[in-house]
């Protein structure tokens, strides 16, 4: 037998035996040999759920499994911006009612009591001077508005489109937090898919690296190999340490998207529905987006509603026709008083010089409503561009889905030849760990892709008919 075959033999039992201890560290990572990475067990409950944290959940053990529909609704219920967003469309339906109280008759009661001097007059402050006499009285006051031409109608009208357009932007706001989820879920599942990728990289170079160590004792590997052998597994240990920071990172972001003060542990639920193209056409996704993105049709609204005000304002400069009513008794009183007390009469008021207050209102009110209409037009360009853009990041990545896969499996097969190679001898260990690299990248990728088109339809539909 030559030398070099006795030298293959040892090294292909030295492989066997580097193989076996490797298939036990394969199975439990974290009995690594003194001296090597080792991963805590706790950090395999991060990737299912939260990750590690102070919150009394955590410290009884309770994992929360929580799916997309179930973090929208959390967030729907806790999320202080919806709730602010909806308080303030409650309070603008509030303003409509208030403006539209004076169409309705205003009645007051007074009651007055009077201690004067005999003769008293008022003598400063107004033209006339009546006279003041003692007395106790009680009585009530009734206006009512006949008409203003169109003043008053107008102003309900805005206040009532104005209502609708808050209502829009709290449902833009439900919107944009519900997209935050999606990206802060689909995000958080990235960063546990990927801390997979690493616990399974450092575990795989930990076993090269002690098969080279072996190796390098009896005397068939180099001090070199051995070399690039702990530069691979020390590159593997930073991008856990990596991953570990950005899952943690991204369970803080979803936990506090959904509201909650603390560090939650959630375990995620991945949603078992199929992969789906995109729809073929934007064109439909464009027309749907003009007709039901609630920040168009709040800002439709807020545009109308400024041409209400506008016509309001114009409507000043017309009369104010308006009843009025009073009735009373002094049942205390001096001699001078009479007892009951009653009248009815009809005032007009005319504006006939403002200071230009009314014609420069209605200017500027007019002025609004057009920079509203331009907003209009603006918002419908910005949206047309997002929903393509949207469209196309979504047929993007449902390819990259694919083209993942398939990168995966030729990485996998190419690792699998270049250990081959190199457990033979017929390598150097620079073309293993190239194709460990390689191999590392295709699985984080792979681990990636799916929910970056998750998200991408998210965001799509976001854009379009909200989520």
């Amino acid at each position: 037998m030559s030398r070099k075959l006795i030298i293959h033999a040892c090294l292909f039992a030295c492989a066997l035996g580097c193989f076996a201890q490797s298939t036990l560290i394969l199975q439990n990572p974290t009995d690594a040999p003194v001296g090597t990475f080792s991963i805590p067990q706790s950090n395999s409950a991060a990737t299912r759920g939260g990750g590690q944290s102070g919150t009394s959940q955590q410290a009884a053990g309770i994992v929360i499994h929580l799916s997309l529909k179930d973090a929208e609704a959390i967030a729907v219920k806790n999320n202080p911006s919806v709730s602010m967003a909806r308080l303030n469309a409650l309070a603008s339906q509030q303003v409509t009612r208030e403006v539209r109280s004076n169409l309705w008759p205003q009645t007051y009661a007074n009651l007055t009591a009077v201690d004067a001097r005999n003769n008293s007059r008022i003598t400063a402050g107004a033209l006339n001077n009546p006279i003041i006499y003692t007395r106790a009285a009680g009585g009530a006051t009734v206006s009512q508005l006949i008409t203003d031409f169109g003043h008053t109608t107008n102003l309900v009208a805005g206040a009532r489109l104005q209502a609708k357009a808050d209502e829009q932007n709290a449902l833009a706001t439900k919107e944009d937090v519900l997209l935050a989820v999606d990206q802060a879920f689909y995000g958080a599942l990235q960063s546990h898919a990927v801390l997979r990728v690493a616990e399974q990289t450092v575990a795989s170079r930990q076993l090269l690296s002690d098969q080279v160590s072996a190796l390098t004792k009896s005397k068939l590997k180099s001090e070199l190999d051995l070399s690039f052998a702990n530069v691979n597994l020390a590159q593997a240990k930073l991008l856990y340490l990596d991953a570990l920071n950005n899952d943690k990172a991204a369970m803080a972001s979803l936990s506090a998207i959904l509201g909650y003060p603390t560090l939650e542990n959630f375990e995620l639920v991945s949603s078992p529905e199929p992969l789906a193209p995109p729809p073929a056409d934007v064109d439909p996704l464009i027309a749907d987006a003009f007709a039901k993105r609630p920040e168009i049709l709040a800002l439709e609204f807020e545009s109308e509603s400024a041409e209400k005000v506008h016509q309001a304002d114009r409507d000043q400069m017309y009369p104010t026709i308006s009843a009025l009513a009073a009735y009373g008794d002094s049942p205390i009183r001096s001699d001078q008083v009479y007892g009951p007390y009653g009248a009815v009469g009809v005032n007009v008021q005319i504006p006939v010089f403002t200071g230009f207050l009314l014609s420069a209102k209605s200017r500027e009110t007019d002025l609004r409503a057009q920079a509203l209409r331009q907003h209009l037009l603006d918002l419908r360009n910005r949206i047309s561009r997002d929903v393509r853009t949207s469209w196309l990041a979504a047929s993007t990545a449902f390819d990259r889905v694919t083209v993942s896969e398939q990168l995966l499996a030729q990485a996998n097969q190419a690792l699998d030849l270049a250990q081959t190679r190199y457990k033979l001898g017929l390598s150097s260990i620079v073309e293993l760990s190239q194709a460990q690299l390689q191999q590392t990248q295709a699985e984080i990728g792979n681990a990636q892709a799916e929910y970056e088109y998750r998200l991408a339809l998210s965001v799509l539909r976001y854009q379009t008919v909200g989520l």
